[in-house]
This record gives structure tokens, C-alpha cells and sequence, in this order.
């Protein structure tokens, strides 16, 4: 009967999501999480001097935290539809015959290499957690009732005043991680609310995902509070939206 009862569980149900909220994930034990989607640089391709400057700016922002933070490197298969589908349009828009041979060969030769080879593209993300028992100093033996009190029931949710709150506080530690992820040559944005939705998604739905799209650092800003519905249509409800 246990086992029946674990086979039917769904990834919902395992997942301690209670909501998302204003871009911020609330976990069930009342810890918010922010992510930041960041770029990457070519290492490789810089100088000595300019290798040695990363490396002591990124030690440096590694040293200036006090609080913990997760990396995570999201590789998918490379997905090149749109740029295909631009390229064949602008093949049919083209009169001069010579050149639109030279794009068919070119269409042809980009889309047997994707599909020949396994070749994946790199997306970098950092989590920054808040919980509200970090708002205060609690002793040993609050913190063990608190841990007592939290096992096999959820915690009570977050009023609205008390979620801008924690809110505020997580959002000070997410500036602070941007600016020192930007001293070393970064570019940083907050996700927003749907954008943390199609990323939880796709980690969840692996397959089903395969066409969904994040979108690229270099087009968020912080200013930006939405983004358009990238997750499959056939849904009728997204899970763990709030407000």
C-alpha cells in the first residue's frame, strides 16, 4: 500500500514549493529563495593579467558573503529552431539565385551538425535563501522546538506584511550578490515570477520542456517584472503562483 501510495505521488507533492511570489520561491518551511540568471565569460581567452583579475574579484565576492548561496549549470541540447526558421526566411526573401543556393547549403550544413553532434548550451543560475528564523537570533533550544514543531505539518503561511518583510531582507542579500558577481565582469538579472515557473518547470518535465525557452541575460533587466507565457499552452493552471 505504501509503495502504491509513493508510485502515485506527483513531482508537485515532492517539491516543497508552497508559492511563488513578486519572483520569489517560498519553500514549506517558510524559506524564500530569489535566482539570479548570470552570464559567463570565456576564461580561456583572457590574458594572464586579465585571468588573475577574475579570479582574485570572484575570491573576493566569495569572501563577502555571510550567508550561503547554490550555483547551478542548466545544460540543454542546443536549440537552434528560431535561427533556422529566420535564415529560411530570409532565404525565400532573397532574388539573387547564387545566394540562395549558398544559404540552402548553409541551412543544411548548420542543421546536420546540430543533429549529428551532441552539442549543448550552458545556462548559470544562483539561488539566494532568506529564513525567517534568520531575522532574529534564536537560541538552542527555540531553534530545536521550532525544528520539532515544523516535522510532518507546514508552517504557518506568511501574511502579505510579513512576506514584504523577509522580502526586503532577501532582497538586500540578492543586490549585494549582484554587485559582486558584476565586479567580475557578469552580467546579472533577478528572475521574475514566470521565469522562475518555466525554470522550475523545465527541471521537473525534462522532455515536455524541451522547446521552452529561457530568456537571454543580456534582455533582462531588473526593471522588467514580466515575461511572456513560454510554458506549453495545454496547461490550465500553473502551480505555485501567489498574487
Amino acid at each position: 500500500m505504501l509503495e502504491k501510495d509513493q508510485k502515485g505521488k506527483s513531482s508537485q507533492e515532492l517539491v516543497q514549493i508552497t508559492a511563488v511570489r513578486d519572483g520569489v520561491v517560498v519553500l514549506g518551511n517558510n524559506t524564500l529563495r530569489a535566482t539570479l540568471i548570470v552570464s559567463s565569460l570565456n576564461f580561456a581567452l583572457k590574458s594572464e593579467e586579465e585571468q588573475d583579475a577574475i579570479i582574485y574579484a570572484f575570491q573576493g565576492f566569495l569572501n563577502s558573503l555571510d550567508f550561503p548561496v547554490q550555483i547551478l549549470v542548466m545544460s540543454r541540447k542546443l536549440d537552434i529552431t528560431s535561427y533556422l526558421e529566420e535564415l529560411d526566411s530570409r532565404k525565400e526573401r532573397q532574388k539573387n539565385e547564387l545566394l540562395r543556393l549558398q544559404m540552402a547549403e548553409y541551412i543544411n550544413f548548420i542543421s546536420e551538425l546540430v543533429k549529428g553532434g551532441n552539442i549543448m548550451t550552458k545556462t548559470f543560475f544562483v539561488s539566494v535563501s532568506f529564513a525567517m528564523a534568520q531575522s532574529r537570533q534564536l537560541n538552542t533550544l527555540e531553534k530545536l522546538a521550532k525544528t520539532w514543531q515544523g516535522i510532518g505539518k507546514g508552517n504557518k503561511p506568511f501574511t502579505d506584511v510579513e512576506f514584504e518583510h523577509y522580502k526586503k531582507q532577501l532582497m538586500q542579500r540578492v543586490e549585494q550578490v549582484a554587485v559582486g558577481l558584476r565586479g567580475v565582469g557578469l552580467r546579472v538579472a533577478p528572475l521574475q515570477t514566470q521565469e522562475v515557473l518555466e525554470l522550475f518547470y523545465s527541471i521537473l518535465n525534462p522532455v515536455t520542456s524541451r522547446n521552452l525557452r529561457l530568456h537571454n541575460v543580456a534582455k533582462l533587466s531588473v526593471e522588467e517584472t514580466g515575461a511572456p507565457d513560454l510554458v506549453s499552452s495545454n496547461r490550465s493552471e500553473q502551480p505555485w503562483v501567489s498574487r
